[in-house]
């Protein structure tokens, strides 16, 4: 990591002008997928853009954000769904963007998710090109766009502000800009559980830079290192956005610090460390037809974690092993809404560096039809995605 700290950042208008190929790509897979997404709906007398902004969680946002804090469904069976379950920056923004402008909540969520996933592309080309070059920063930014389930990108939901978030908090740490990676971290731990991840990758990349620093001062005979304020500063900062609307929870359930693991487990979710996630799979291996469900559940795991290991062999910076690891472990081992673990997979976006170095070692030709392959893919598989049961 030191390595890529000695490294100079560009300027805000030549990182720009230098991301602009990956910025310019992402916009039209995008744009391909939204197009394939309404005129799909179309053709079933469904509106494409409520399926982005009123269904599911995105309606749960829109409910903090009308409501405030307190709004529950009980279920029949005893189930209580509350939607302290949601962090709260996506909902305040989504009041933000109501209060400044005619727009709804629904539609604030809907600016808001279309603004972030261009920045999440954005972070995510700095970080790729920081480690890998610029060719594989387009790669990468290209593969994440055109992921399966690449339409949530589009939707009202927080995947892709936690991503754009997590991406520049990454991108702070390998540049050594330790307060921006602490603030960085700070939101993306008001977005998402998994800011955890962040927050992790922060405290592993601080205390790696410190162990170093003292061991490089001592083969100097050195007695001093460099001043660790900031880097402290954005260590402290960076747990406080979870660690805040957590306990802030416990104390308005009456749960103490551990109250959202109650608020949690009304929505039958939890941490099992992937038992429950282990007897769905294997549970599928009962007849034929959902037999080969099973095995390609079993494929797309093992698929994660041989990247997982691709990016350790190529040595990849140790914040973002830290991160991805870390969010492929929460996603993996949740107890519940097995449905949804490829879009809880989808800010890991350091799992795909290997597949994007190899892309971008392949002829210009070759790697754009790849891309454009999978685009398309991705852009039938999400309007046929959210026309069906669509994301929990």
């Amino acid at each position: 990591m030191t390595d890529l700290q000695t490294r100079a950042a560009p300027s805000r208008a030549g990182a720009l002008r230098r991301a602009a190929p990956a910025l310019l790509g992402y916009a039209a897979v995008r744009a391909l997928g939204l197009l394939v997404l309404f005129v799909w709906s179309a053709a079933r007398d469904k509106s494409g853009y409520t399926l982005l902004t009123a269904r599911w969680d995105a309606l749960w946002y829109v409910r903090v954000a009308e409501l405030g804090y307190g709004y529950e469904v009980r279920l029949a069976n005893g189930d209580v769904h509350s939607n302290l379950a949601f962090f709260p920056l996506l909902p305040w923004l989504e009041r933000l963007v109501a209060a400044v402008s005619p727009l709804s909540y629904a539609d604030g969520g809907f600016v808001v998710g279309a603004l972030a996933s261009l920045a999440a592309a954005w972070g995510i080309f700095a970080v790729a090109d920081r480690v890998h070059g610029r060719r594989a920063g387009v790669c990468a930014v290209l593969l994440w766009a055109a992921l399966p389930v690449g339409i949530v990108q589009s939707m009202a939901y927080s995947e892709s502000l936690f991503t754009a978030l997590a991406a520049w908090s990454l991108y702070a740490v390998l540049t050594g800009r330790w307060v921006t990676a602490g603030v960085l971290a700070l939101l993306a731990g008001l977005t998402r559980p998994v800011g955890l991840a962040v927050v992790a990758a922060v405290w592993a990349a601080a205390i790696a830079s410190f162990l170093g620093e003292r061991r490089a001062a001592a083969s100097l005979g050195e007695r001093r290192t460099p001043s660790p304020v900031r880097r402290i500063l954005g260590m402290l900062l960076a747990p406080l956005g979870t660690a805040g609307y957590v306990l802030w929870v416990g104390h308005r359930t009456g749960g103490g610090p551990l109250g959202y693991l109650d608020v949690q487990a009304g929505w039958r979710n939890g941490f099992d460390g992937g038992y429950a996630f282990a007897r769905f799979v294997a549970g599928k291996f009962t007849s034929f037809p959902s037999a080969v469900a099973g095995a390609g559940l079993i494929l797309g795991v093992a698929s994660v974690v041989w990247l997982y290991l691709a990016g350790l062999r190529r040595r990849q910076p140790l914040p973002l092993l830290v991160y991805s690891g870390a969010v492929t472990a929460l996603a993996l081992c949740a107890s519940s809404y097995f449905g949804s673990k490829p879009r809880l997979l989808m800010p890991a976006f350091p799992l795909l560096l290997p597949l994007a170095l190899a892309l971008a070692r392949q002829r210009t030709r070759r790697s754009a039809w790849i891309l454009g392959a999978l685009a398309a893919v991705s852009s039938v598989y999400g309007a046929f995605w959210l026309n069906g049961s669509g994301p929990p």
